[in-house]
C-alpha cells in the first residue's frame, strides 16, 4: 500500500512541476519563439545565382550546320 502512495506523490509531483514550467513559459512568451523562427528566411533573397553563359564555338567543326 506505501508504493501506490507513493507513485501518487511522485506522479502528482511531476504534473504540479509541469504545470509550472508551463506557466513559466507562458509568463515569458516562450510559446512565440517557434513562430518568428518560423518566419525567418532560409537564405537571402538578394544573393543571386551565378550567371553561366553557354559555351563558345572555338573553331568551325564545333558550328551548327
Amino acid at each position: 500500500m506505501s508504493v501506490l502512495v507513493l507513485q501518487v506523490f511522485v506522479s502528482l509531483m511531476l504534473v504540479a512541476g509541469s504545470v509550472l514550467l508551463f506557466a513559466f513559459s507562458v509568463r515569458h512568451r516562450d510559446y512565440e519563439h517557434s513562430d518568428r523562427l518560423s518566419l525567418f528566411p532560409l537564405e537571402d533573397d538578394s544573393a543571386r545565382p551565378a550567371r553561366v553563359e553557354p559555351p563558345q564555338p572555338t573553331s568551325q567543326s564545333d558550328l551548327p550546320r
